[in-house]
Protein backbone atom coordinates (compact mmCIF):
# COMPACT_ATOMS: atom_id res chain seq x y z
CA UNK A 1 0.00 0.00 0.00
CA UNK A 2 1.30 3.54 -0.54
CA UNK A 3 1.56 5.78 2.45
CA UNK A 4 0.17 9.69 1.09
CA UNK A 5 1.67 12.57 2.59
CA UNK A 6 3.50 15.73 2.03
CA UNK A 7 7.13 15.35 0.86
CA UNK A 8 9.03 17.35 3.61
CA UNK A 9 6.38 15.56 6.28
CA UNK A 10 7.70 12.56 4.71
CA UNK A 11 11.49 13.19 4.88
CA UNK A 12 10.89 14.78 8.44
CA UNK A 13 8.92 12.00 9.89
CA UNK A 14 11.67 9.57 8.36
CA UNK A 15 15.04 11.30 9.77
CA UNK A 16 13.48 11.56 13.28
CA UNK A 17 11.91 8.14 14.01
CA UNK A 18 11.98 5.59 10.65
CA UNK A 19 8.76 5.67 9.85
CA UNK A 20 6.94 7.87 7.34
CA UNK A 21 3.45 7.75 8.67
CA UNK A 22 1.92 9.62 11.36
CA UNK A 23 2.05 6.86 13.49
CA UNK A 24 4.16 3.32 13.63
CA UNK A 25 4.51 0.68 15.23
CA UNK A 26 7.85 -1.44 15.38
CA UNK A 27 7.90 -5.14 16.57
CA UNK A 28 11.02 -6.32 17.60
CA UNK A 29 11.93 -10.19 17.37
CA UNK A 30 14.55 -12.72 16.22
CA UNK A 31 12.47 -15.14 13.81
CA UNK A 32 11.07 -13.88 10.66
CA UNK A 33 7.90 -15.78 10.15
CA UNK A 34 7.28 -14.71 13.58
CA UNK A 35 7.58 -11.02 12.52
CA UNK A 36 5.78 -11.34 9.69
CA UNK A 37 2.75 -12.96 11.17
CA UNK A 38 2.93 -10.11 13.69
CA UNK A 39 2.82 -7.97 11.43
CA UNK A 40 -0.11 -9.00 9.41
CA UNK A 41 -2.07 -9.49 12.78
CA UNK A 42 -1.21 -5.61 13.96
CA UNK A 43 -2.45 -4.72 10.06
CA UNK A 44 -5.82 -6.29 10.32
CA UNK A 45 -6.31 -4.39 13.43
CA UNK A 46 -5.50 -0.99 12.73
CA UNK A 47 -7.43 -1.30 9.68
CA UNK A 48 -10.37 -1.79 12.14
CA UNK A 49 -10.11 1.31 14.49
CA UNK A 50 -11.83 4.30 13.45
CA UNK A 51 -9.93 6.99 11.58
CA UNK A 52 -6.77 4.45 10.30
CA UNK A 53 -5.81 5.32 6.65
CA UNK A 54 -2.99 4.22 4.27
CA UNK A 55 -1.97 1.12 6.75
CA UNK A 56 0.67 -0.74 5.46
CA UNK A 57 3.22 -3.30 6.86
CA UNK A 58 6.92 -3.47 5.80
CA UNK A 59 7.76 -6.23 2.74
CA UNK A 60 10.78 -8.42 4.79
CA UNK A 61 10.63 -11.74 2.66
CA UNK A 62 9.72 -12.81 -0.95
CA UNK A 63 13.32 -12.07 -2.40
CA UNK A 64 13.30 -15.15 -4.80
CA UNK A 65 16.72 -16.78 -3.79
CA UNK A 66 19.40 -19.38 -5.64
CA UNK A 67 19.65 -22.52 -3.22
CA UNK A 68 22.28 -25.42 -3.21
CA UNK A 69 22.62 -27.59 -0.85
CA UNK A 70 26.13 -30.17 -1.76
CA UNK A 71 25.14 -33.31 -1.28
CA UNK A 72 28.09 -34.97 0.96
CA UNK A 73 27.06 -38.38 -0.33
CA UNK A 74 26.99 -38.32 -3.66
CA UNK A 75 30.53 -36.51 -3.70
CA UNK A 76 32.36 -38.99 -1.87
CA UNK A 77 30.66 -41.91 -4.03
CA UNK A 78 31.99 -40.10 -7.42
CA UNK A 79 34.85 -38.92 -5.88
CA UNK A 80 34.26 -35.26 -6.68
CA UNK A 81 36.61 -32.67 -4.62
CA UNK A 82 33.12 -30.17 -2.92
CA UNK A 83 35.95 -27.37 -4.56
CA UNK A 84 35.05 -28.30 -7.71
CA UNK A 85 31.19 -27.72 -7.38
CA UNK A 86 31.76 -24.94 -4.99
CA UNK A 87 33.72 -22.95 -7.98
CA UNK A 88 30.77 -24.06 -10.34
CA UNK A 89 28.19 -22.75 -7.87
CA UNK A 90 30.35 -19.31 -7.56
CA UNK A 91 30.03 -18.93 -11.10
CA UNK A 92 26.57 -18.54 -11.06
CA UNK A 93 27.45 -14.88 -9.83
CA UNK A 94 31.00 -13.54 -10.78
CA UNK A 95 34.05 -15.15 -9.42
CA UNK A 96 37.20 -12.66 -10.24
CA UNK A 97 40.40 -14.59 -11.71
CA UNK A 98 42.54 -11.41 -12.61
CA UNK A 99 42.26 -8.26 -14.49
CA UNK A 100 42.61 -6.69 -18.13
CA UNK A 101 44.58 -3.36 -18.46
CA UNK A 102 43.42 -0.92 -21.42
CA UNK A 103 46.27 1.85 -21.24
CA UNK A 104 45.98 3.47 -17.49
CA UNK A 105 42.19 2.06 -17.24
CA UNK A 106 42.24 -1.69 -15.18
CA UNK A 107 39.09 -3.59 -15.53
CA UNK A 108 38.26 -7.26 -13.56
CA UNK A 109 38.09 -10.50 -15.50
CA UNK A 110 35.57 -12.57 -14.01
CA UNK A 111 34.15 -15.69 -15.11
CA UNK A 112 30.64 -16.31 -14.97
CA UNK A 113 28.32 -18.99 -16.19
CA UNK A 114 26.21 -17.96 -19.63
CA UNK A 115 22.89 -16.39 -18.67
CA UNK A 116 20.71 -19.60 -19.69
CA UNK A 117 22.48 -21.02 -16.51
CA UNK A 118 22.36 -18.69 -14.53
CA UNK A 119 18.00 -17.76 -15.09
CA UNK A 120 17.19 -20.90 -15.33
CA UNK A 121 17.66 -23.87 -12.24
CA UNK A 122 16.80 -26.93 -14.24
CA UNK A 123 19.62 -25.90 -17.03
CA UNK A 124 22.09 -24.79 -14.16
CA UNK A 125 21.77 -28.21 -13.06
CA UNK A 126 22.16 -29.76 -15.84
CA UNK A 127 25.93 -28.28 -15.97
CA UNK A 128 28.31 -30.57 -16.22
CA UNK A 129 31.46 -31.34 -13.92
CA UNK A 130 34.05 -33.75 -14.22
CA UNK A 131 34.99 -36.63 -11.69
CA UNK A 132 37.83 -38.80 -10.74
CA UNK A 133 36.71 -41.70 -12.53
CA UNK A 134 36.34 -39.60 -16.01
CA UNK A 135 32.53 -39.89 -15.53
CA UNK A 136 31.04 -36.14 -16.07
CA UNK A 137 27.96 -35.77 -14.07
CA UNK A 138 25.33 -32.94 -13.81
CA UNK A 139 25.29 -30.43 -11.37
CA UNK A 140 21.73 -31.78 -9.87
CA UNK A 141 23.44 -35.02 -9.44
CA UNK A 142 25.74 -33.77 -6.79
CA UNK A 143 23.90 -31.20 -5.31
CA UNK A 144 20.32 -30.18 -4.70
CA UNK A 145 19.02 -26.91 -6.29
CA UNK A 146 16.16 -25.16 -5.47
CA UNK A 147 14.66 -21.85 -5.72
CA UNK A 148 13.35 -20.38 -1.97
CA UNK A 149 12.09 -16.89 -0.20
CA UNK A 150 14.29 -15.33 1.52
CA UNK A 151 14.35 -12.24 3.24
CA UNK A 152 14.05 -9.01 1.48
CA UNK A 153 15.28 -6.76 3.47
CA UNK A 154 17.00 -7.27 6.94
CA UNK A 155 16.04 -4.30 9.89
CA UNK A 156 17.87 -4.02 12.59
CA UNK A 157 17.37 -1.56 15.73
CA UNK A 158 19.79 -1.82 19.13
CA UNK A 159 20.98 -5.38 17.56
CA UNK A 160 17.35 -6.30 17.45
CA UNK A 161 15.66 -7.54 14.05
CA UNK A 162 12.34 -5.30 13.67
CA UNK A 163 9.13 -4.72 11.17
CA UNK A 164 7.62 -1.76 10.84
CA UNK A 165 3.54 -1.36 10.25
CA UNK A 166 2.65 1.88 9.87
CA UNK A 167 -0.50 4.46 9.42
CA UNK A 168 -2.04 7.89 8.90
CA UNK A 169 -4.73 9.10 10.99
CA UNK A 170 -7.51 10.92 9.10
CA UNK A 171 -10.61 12.83 10.50
CA UNK A 172 -9.33 12.09 14.28
CA UNK A 173 -6.36 13.33 16.95
CA UNK A 174 -3.56 10.90 16.91
CA UNK A 175 -3.53 10.63 20.39
CA UNK A 176 -7.09 9.09 20.89
CA UNK A 177 -5.99 7.00 17.85
CA UNK A 178 -3.32 5.08 19.07
CA UNK A 179 -5.08 5.15 22.80
CA UNK A 180 -7.58 2.68 21.20
CA UNK A 181 -4.99 1.03 18.92
CA UNK A 182 -3.16 0.45 22.07
CA UNK A 183 -5.67 -1.14 23.68
CA UNK A 184 -6.87 -3.84 20.93
CA UNK A 185 -3.44 -4.94 20.12
CA UNK A 186 -2.65 -5.46 23.72
CA UNK A 187 -5.83 -7.32 24.01
CA UNK A 188 -5.78 -9.44 20.45
CA UNK A 189 -1.76 -10.18 19.98
CA UNK A 190 -0.20 -12.44 21.63
CA UNK A 191 3.55 -11.38 21.89
CA UNK A 192 5.95 -14.66 22.07
CA UNK A 193 8.75 -14.57 24.59
CA UNK A 194 11.39 -12.08 23.77
CA UNK A 195 9.20 -10.17 21.32
CA UNK A 196 8.38 -6.28 21.97
CA UNK A 197 5.92 -3.64 20.15
CA UNK A 198 7.42 -0.12 20.22
CA UNK A 199 4.68 2.92 18.79
CA UNK A 200 6.63 6.05 16.80
CA UNK A 201 6.11 7.99 14.36
CA UNK A 202 4.38 11.49 14.71
CA UNK A 203 3.00 10.39 17.78
CA UNK A 204 6.43 9.75 19.28
CA UNK A 205 6.86 13.67 18.42
CA UNK A 206 3.15 14.41 20.13
CA UNK A 207 4.49 13.03 23.87
CA UNK A 208 7.70 15.00 23.08
CA UNK A 209 5.50 17.82 22.73
CA UNK A 210 3.45 17.38 25.59
CA UNK A 211 6.44 16.64 28.14
CA UNK A 212 7.94 19.99 26.53
CA UNK A 213 4.70 21.66 27.07
CA UNK A 214 4.16 20.86 30.68
CA UNK A 215 6.99 23.07 31.01
CA UNK A 216 6.05 25.79 28.71
CA UNK A 217 2.93 26.23 29.15
CA UNK A 218 3.22 27.30 33.29
CA UNK A 219 5.98 28.57 32.13
CA UNK A 220 4.38 31.48 29.68
CA UNK A 221 1.30 31.84 32.19
CA UNK A 222 3.55 32.99 35.15
CA UNK A 223 5.84 35.66 32.66
CA UNK A 224 2.82 36.64 31.60
CA UNK A 225 1.30 37.05 35.37
CA UNK A 226 4.09 39.26 36.28
CA UNK A 227 4.32 41.00 33.60
CA UNK A 228 0.68 42.18 34.30
CA UNK A 229 1.40 42.40 38.24
CA UNK A 230 4.01 45.13 37.64
CA UNK A 231 1.75 46.84 34.86
CA UNK A 232 -1.45 47.12 36.83
CA UNK A 233 0.47 46.62 40.30
CA UNK A 234 -3.03 45.13 41.65
CA UNK A 235 -3.10 41.65 42.68
CA UNK A 236 -6.76 41.44 42.03
CA UNK A 237 -7.51 42.86 38.97
CA UNK A 238 -4.72 40.66 37.26
CA UNK A 239 -6.50 37.34 38.97
CA UNK A 240 -9.61 39.07 37.36
CA UNK A 241 -8.34 39.40 33.64
CA UNK A 242 -7.05 35.67 33.99
CA UNK A 243 -10.61 34.58 33.85
CA UNK A 244 -10.37 35.54 29.94
CA UNK A 245 -7.97 32.91 29.57
CA UNK A 246 -9.73 29.89 27.86
CA UNK A 247 -7.69 26.41 27.99
CA UNK A 248 -7.31 23.39 25.79
CA UNK A 249 -5.30 20.69 25.72
CA UNK A 250 -5.40 19.42 22.43
CA UNK A 251 -3.52 22.44 21.08
CA UNK A 252 -1.24 24.06 23.83
CA UNK A 253 0.79 25.39 21.13
CA UNK A 254 -2.17 27.61 20.30
CA UNK A 255 -3.04 28.15 23.58
CA UNK A 256 0.40 30.22 23.89
CA UNK A 257 -0.46 32.31 21.56
CA UNK A 258 -4.13 32.48 22.83
CA UNK A 259 -3.39 33.66 25.93
CA UNK A 260 -1.54 36.58 24.94
CA UNK A 261 -4.59 38.32 22.98
CA UNK A 262 -6.71 37.66 25.96
CA UNK A 263 -4.97 38.89 28.46
CA UNK A 264 -3.77 42.01 25.72
CA UNK A 265 -7.96 42.53 25.41
CA UNK A 266 -8.34 41.80 29.34
CA UNK A 267 -5.94 44.51 29.97
CA UNK A 268 -7.11 47.32 28.27
CA UNK A 269 -10.90 46.71 29.20
CA UNK A 270 -8.82 46.84 33.19
CA UNK A 271 -7.46 49.97 32.27
CA UNK A 272 -10.49 51.49 30.93
CA UNK A 273 -12.06 50.84 34.13
CA UNK A 274 -9.32 51.87 36.08
CA UNK A 275 -9.17 55.03 34.29
CA UNK A 276 -13.00 55.79 34.65
CA UNK A 277 -12.45 55.25 38.27
CA UNK A 278 -9.79 57.65 38.96
CA UNK A 279 -12.00 60.17 37.25
CA UNK A 280 -14.60 60.15 40.17
CA UNK A 281 -17.45 57.92 38.40
CA UNK A 282 -18.96 55.00 40.33
CA UNK A 283 -18.15 51.51 40.13
CA UNK A 284 -21.08 50.23 37.71
CA UNK A 285 -21.37 53.53 35.90
CA UNK A 286 -16.74 52.94 35.18
CA UNK A 287 -17.69 49.40 34.55
CA UNK A 288 -20.50 50.41 32.00
CA UNK A 289 -18.43 53.42 30.15
CA UNK A 290 -15.26 51.31 29.77
CA UNK A 291 -17.19 48.14 27.96
CA UNK A 292 -18.68 50.79 25.66
CA UNK A 293 -15.32 52.81 25.04
CA UNK A 294 -13.92 49.31 24.78
CA UNK A 295 -15.97 47.04 22.64
CA UNK A 296 -14.70 47.82 18.82
CA UNK A 297 -11.00 47.81 20.03
CA UNK A 298 -11.78 44.08 21.52
CA UNK A 299 -13.93 43.30 19.05
CA UNK A 300 -11.39 44.16 15.66
CA UNK A 301 -9.21 42.21 17.99
CA UNK A 302 -10.89 38.98 17.82
CA UNK A 303 -12.35 39.61 14.59
CA UNK A 304 -8.81 39.97 13.11
CA UNK A 305 -6.71 37.20 14.75
CA UNK A 306 -9.68 34.90 13.81
CA UNK A 307 -10.15 35.64 10.21
CA UNK A 308 -6.38 34.96 10.01
CA UNK A 309 -6.56 31.49 11.10
CA UNK A 310 -9.29 30.74 8.93
CA UNK A 311 -7.48 29.34 5.92
CA UNK A 312 -5.83 27.14 7.86
CA UNK A 313 -9.08 25.69 9.69
CA UNK A 314 -10.80 25.03 6.48
CA UNK A 315 -7.91 23.80 4.56
CA UNK A 316 -9.31 19.87 3.19
CA UNK A 317 -5.49 18.82 1.73
CA UNK A 318 -2.68 16.76 2.58
CA UNK A 319 -1.28 17.87 6.05
CA UNK A 320 -4.55 19.61 6.81
CA UNK A 321 -4.93 17.43 10.11
CA UNK A 322 -1.51 18.90 11.52
CA UNK A 323 -3.19 22.66 10.55
CA UNK A 324 -6.85 22.30 11.68
CA UNK A 325 -6.54 21.29 15.40
CA UNK A 326 -4.11 24.38 16.08
CA UNK A 327 -6.10 27.31 13.65
CA UNK A 328 -9.58 25.38 15.25
CA UNK A 329 -8.54 25.67 18.96
CA UNK A 330 -7.29 29.59 18.47
CA UNK A 331 -10.19 30.50 16.94
CA UNK A 332 -12.58 29.08 19.24
CA UNK A 333 -10.70 30.10 21.87
CA UNK A 334 -10.79 34.29 20.57
CA UNK A 335 -13.95 34.09 20.14
CA UNK A 336 -14.55 32.28 23.74
CA UNK A 337 -12.29 34.79 25.59
CA UNK A 338 -13.56 37.79 23.73
CA UNK A 339 -16.93 37.08 25.15
CA UNK A 340 -15.69 36.38 28.60
CA UNK A 341 -13.76 40.13 28.28
CA UNK A 342 -16.78 41.83 27.48
CA UNK A 343 -19.28 40.00 29.79
CA UNK A 344 -17.56 37.90 32.15
CA UNK A 345 -15.03 40.40 33.22
CA UNK A 346 -16.86 43.39 33.88
CA UNK A 347 -19.60 41.04 35.66
CA UNK A 348 -16.52 39.83 38.20
CA UNK A 349 -14.87 43.32 38.51
CA UNK A 350 -18.25 44.82 39.45
CA UNK A 351 -18.66 42.04 41.97
CA UNK A 352 -15.18 41.90 43.45
CA UNK A 353 -15.33 45.35 43.95
CA UNK A 354 -18.78 45.89 45.77
CA UNK A 355 -17.39 43.00 48.10
CA UNK A 356 -14.69 45.12 49.00
CA UNK A 357 -16.92 48.15 49.51
CA UNK A 358 -14.61 50.19 46.70
CA UNK A 359 -15.68 53.57 46.36
CA UNK A 360 -14.88 55.69 43.41
CA UNK A 361 -11.74 57.71 44.27
CA UNK A 362 -10.83 61.46 43.55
Amino acid sequence: RTVLTQPIELRVNEMLSGIRADVGIKIYGDDFDNLVALGDQVEHLLLDVPGAADVSVEQITGQPTLQIRVDQEQLARFGVPAKDVLDVVAAVGSTRVGEIFEGERAFPLVVRLPDSQRGDVATLGETLIPTRTGAILPLGRLAELSEVERPSTINREWGKRLIKVQANVRERDIASFVAEAKERIAAEVQLPEGYLIEWGGQFENLERSQNRLLLVVPLTLALIFFLLYFSLKRLRDVLIIYTGIPFSVSAAVGFIALSGIAVLNGQVLVAAIRGALDEGQSLLEAVTEAGRQRLMPVLATAITDAAGFLPMALSVGVGAEVQRPLATVVIGGVLTSTLLTLFVLPALYLAVGRLKGETPTP
